[in-house]
Order: structure tokens, then sequence, then C-alpha cells
């Protein structure tokens, strides 16, 4: 089954449109995605250039999308309203939202508009994010493979379980994860900010880790090696570059799968639960 849906509003004026279990709210609009094989694993995928992407797992069947116009960080400009009049935005928000064979892609026009975008997804489900300004990620008791990436704000984990590979530029990362896919590596990757992450205390794994300018801390009874730094020498143009990587492991509960941990500007958690 495939399912195509597709929503536009501008501020405080929205367009009438006929969409399956739909709620209407000022600037905010909720649409159902039916998955083709309810009960069954599916994916969630998700890329804004400005805002936030909250996702939460539920008990119900469908992929339930609320987006909202607006509640960016950064949305209060100074602009001033002249008295006796209200503000109407002149960009209208929009989204997309397929469906085949379990796999929901939401599109917006985040590019021109700032959203908010609550959805919720059944346990069992994949998920593969991304936002780029403006926001944060937030993610909930989700259990799968997920894949997030965030440029400008923080991603927050919860409650989730399985696999996770996380990456941000500016902004923390902190995880609680519930259960681990011990055959999946994992990894938790940001250049400013610290990455604070908790395990299950029986997590097997061997950790890589360093922060160039902060500390690494654990409550885990770790194995520590230090590995001869890596030093890799290249010549191009009559130029010679010697470039040097030097990353400490640590093996929790006898080692395991890797699990990376890096950032440039900040200090590193791995925590036990």
């Amino acid at each position: 089954m495939r399912t195509f849906i597709k929503l536009s509003f501008i501020g405080l004026l929205v367009a009438a449109i006929s969409l399956p279990a739909k709620a209407q709210e000022g600037n905010k609009e909720t649409i159902a995605i039916p998955l083709s094989s309810p009960g069954e694993k599916g994916k969630l995928e998700v890329g804004l250039v400005n805002g936030s992407i909250n996702v939460a797992a539920y008990d119900g069947k469908d992929v339930i999308i609320e987006a909202v116009a607006g509640g960016g960080k950064n949305d209060d400009r100074g602009v001033v309203t002249p008295s006796g009049m209200k503000r109407i935005s002149s960009n209208p928000m929009e989204l997309e939202a397929t469906e085949k064979g379990n796999t929901v892609k939401v599109s917006t026009n985040s590019w021109a508009v700032t959203m908010t975008l609550n959805i919720k997804v059944p346990k069992n489900f994949d998920l593969k994010l991304s936002t780029v300004n403006d926001g944060d990620i937030d993610v909930k008791g989700v259990t799968g493979a997920h894949e997030i990436s965030n440029v400008n704000g923080e991603i927050t984990m919860t409650q989730v379980g399985g696999s996770t590979v996380l990456n941000t530029v500016n902004g923390d990362i902190k995880v609680t994860l519930e259960s681990v896919n011990p055959e999946a590596q994992m990894a938790f990757t940001t250049l400013n900010g610290d990455v604070d992450v908790t395990f299950p205390a029986a997590v097997k794994a061997t950790a890589k880790m360093r922060s160039d300018r902060g500390d690494i801390f654990s409550d885990f009874d770790m194995v520590i090696e230090k590995s001869a730094p890596k030093v890799d020498k290249s010549s191009s143009n009559g130029v010679y570059k010697v470039s040097i990587e030097d990353w400490v492991f640590g093996k929790i509960n006898g080692g395991g799968k890797e699990y990376l941990f890096k950032t440039m500007q900040g200090d590193v958690y791995i925590r036990k639960k």
C-alpha cells in the first residue's frame, strides 16, 4: 500500500483540505499515516533545514504527525506588529508524507519556514532523522536502528533500544539506552558539546574514545588500552603532510562491538544503568 498526503497552510489562514484523522488548530496540523503492515517493523525518514523533530513511541498502529509552524529558537526577530493589526506569515508551511512498505518519508519546505514536527510511531521503528538550524531532536521509547544528525542543536534520546549512530556539530548528545543490539556498532560524535551515554550494566562493547579539549569519564570497570598514535603521511604538490590520531580504547564487560565516542570541545560520559 502506498499513501501520499500533502498539507499547506499560512499562519492564521489555514487551507481547507480533507485528510483522515485530521485535527486543525491555528497554525498546527495533525495527520495520521496508516502503515502497509501494521504491527510489523517500520521506518521513519525526516529531514529538516530549520526546526525541531520530536519522536515518541506509542501503542497505536499508525504514524501520527503533528506539524507546527514556527517554534524555532530564533523566531523572535524583533518585528513590531502595528497597532490594531495581526501578523500573518507570508511563507506557507508545506509538508508531504508518503508511505510504502512500512517506510514513512516526510518532506517539508523547512528551508523557508521554521517548524516543529511532533511524531508518534509504534515502538518497533527505525529512525533516520536530521535537522540543520534552529532546533533540537528528541526521541523517546523507540527501539530500532537509529541514524540521527543535527548541525546546530542537541540530540536527546531516552528509554530507547537497538543501535544508534548520532552526530552533531554544535550541540550535546545525551542518550539512555534500555537495550542494545549486540551485533551492531554504534557512534556518538560531536564537534562542540558533551557526549553523555547510559547503557545497560551488562552491555558488552569496546569503547573507542577521544576528546581533544575535554575529559572522559565512566563508571564502568573498563580495561583501558591506549593505542600507539597512528601516523598518516602524504605528499602532494611538493607539500609533505603528517597527521597523528590518538585514541583510547576500553573493554566493557570483556569487550564486544566497537562503540565510538568523540568530541573536540567537550567531555565524554559513559554511564551504566
